[in-house]
């Protein structure tokens, strides 16, 4: 599985042969590659015009495009926005709570990215071939595909350790702007242009994935919460800046803990684990269907309701595990 951002092919569609014969090495002779392309066709015609735009088929004739919109921008952190209102609304009926729910978009957003990351996964588990996957700068809707698709393959990407190396090299190190997409919460005022909550997408698939397979991830909510808090506020460095370059500049390692450190504490470690988990080396399909999808109470009605009986009978299930 292979990601970038567009090909630059602008309204003159300019070929870039280096970009040709690339992709060309990653096939053997009469072997078919697919691209995910995370915009919608008119889109990624219309980014031609501002010197963007996606591979034509005259150019790279063993690859077969196909695409997949996922929202990566406004749309997003307003259906987050909506989404935070609604959980926070305790005076609403339960109609009224349905329909906001449902207009707000959010399981729609999750549901088109499972989807699309489990096209990829198939393509590469079922199909044997190769895949390409790009959006528009390769640093969103890009990250969210190859990293949720790489959890339902890849074992070791369920194990604590392999999910923190997983977040590292395709959130971290493959350049998402974190600064600016996690600049405010869903509770401020401000609109910033380039606020989107892509990570916290990413963190509701993985909850799902938890969820409809409670034995195959190694590690816990409590976990995914931690990474949700910390990419808003953390006294970590692990989420600062918004690439390597920038890191590098404001030499974030020599000037910062690392947030992985603080997580694999033993105390802490405990918490981040799941008690029980058992090792699944099958792929994990998960089901996308309306009533598979579900809203993640633990972190959007955290602040309305106490989970000191969840806590609890969390606590218990470690012990009895633990106890044999």
């Amino acid at each position: 599985m292979l990601r970038s951002s567009q090909p630059l092919t602008g309204p003159n569609r300019k070929r870039c042969r280096e970009d040709e014969m690339l992709l060309g090495t990653v096939l053997d002779e009469g072997e078919r590659g697919f691209i995910i392309d995370t915009r919608s066709a008119q889109a990624a015609k219309q980014a031609r015009m501002t010197g963007g735009g996606t591979e034509p088929k005259s150019s790279y004739p063993q690859w077969r495009r196909l695409h997949r919109p996922l929202e990566r921008g406004r749309p997003l952190q307003e259906s987050f926005i909506k989404l935070v209102e609604a959980c926070n609304d305790t005076s609403i009926t339960m109609d009224r709570w349905l329909s906001r729910l449902e207009s707000c978009r959010w399981l729609s957003h999750v549901k088109a990215a499972l989807s699309t990351a489990c096209l990829a996964a198939q393509c590469l588990d079922r199909e044997e071939a190769n895949v390409l996957v790009h959006g528009a700068e390769g640093t969103d809707s890009t990250l969210l595909v190859t990293a949720l698709a790489q959890l339902i393959l890849d074992p070791s990407c369920r194990t604590l350790t392999g999910f923190q190396g997983l977040l590292e090299r395709e959130w971290i190190e493959a350049g998402h702007p974190f600064h600016l997409r996690c600049a405010r919460s869903a509770y401020s005022h401000a609109r910033l242009k380039q606020e989107a909550p892509l990570f916290l997408l990413f963190l509701d698939c993985v909850w799902q994935l938890s969820r409809q397979f409670p034995f195959s991830l190694e590690f816990s909510e409590h976990l995914l919460l931690s990474l949700f808090d910390n990419a808003y506020a953390s006294a970590y460095g692990t989420f600062l800046c918004n690439n390597e370059k920038e890191r590098c500049l404001c030499k974030v390692k020599e000037s910062t803990h690392s947030l992985w450190a603080w997580l694999n504490q033993p105390g802490e470690k405990k918490k981040c684990l799941n008690p029980l988990y058992s090792p699944n080396s099958l792929v994990i399909w998960p089901s996308v269907e309306p009533q598979s999808i579900q809203l993640w109470q633990g972190l959007f009605l955290r602040w309305i309701r106490s989970s000191q009986y969840l806590d609890e009978a969390w606590a218990q299930i470690q012990h009895l595990v633990e106890s044999n």
